[in-house]
């Protein structure tokens, strides 16, 4: 069983920015491709970005691309997000997630492993 647990979230004004982390622990950590999803209340959950399992490939949707990054760190375990020029919009639970899988990396039709998540606000 992997566990994921993240952190790095906080309350950040407008245009500021934000490095989340996940921890992995439990398992081989570089054979899972990984993602971060957001879900802010009364809105459903939203895929923000994924990394293949080398870091090799990417994928992020319109809304974020270009100001969020995903990387990962084999060795530490981790993935990071980092998030750039925040928007109100942006304020969510943000969630680490993790999928042993082929095909395309955008797809997340099934999850092995979720983090708890953590909160991401940004005041005008």
């Amino acid at each position: 069983q992997v566990q994921l647990v993240e952190s790095g979230g906080g309350v950040v004004q407008a245009g500021g920015s934000l490095r989340l982390s996940c921890a992995a622990s439990g398992g081989t950590f570089s054979i899972y491709r990984m993602g971060w999803f957001r879900q802010a209340p009364g809105k459903e959950r939203e895929f923000v970005a994924a990394i293949s399992w080398s870091g090799a490939l990417t994928s992020y949707p319109d809304s974020v691309k270009g100001r969020f990054t995903i990387s990962r760190d084999n060795a530490k375990n981790t993935v990071y997000l980092q998030t750039n020029n925040l928007e109100p919009e942006d304020t969510a639970v943000y969630y680490c997630a993790a999928r042993r899988a082929r095909g395309p990396l955008t797809d997340w039709s099934t999850v092995d492993y979720w983090g708890q998540g953590t909160q991401v606000t940004v005041s005008s």
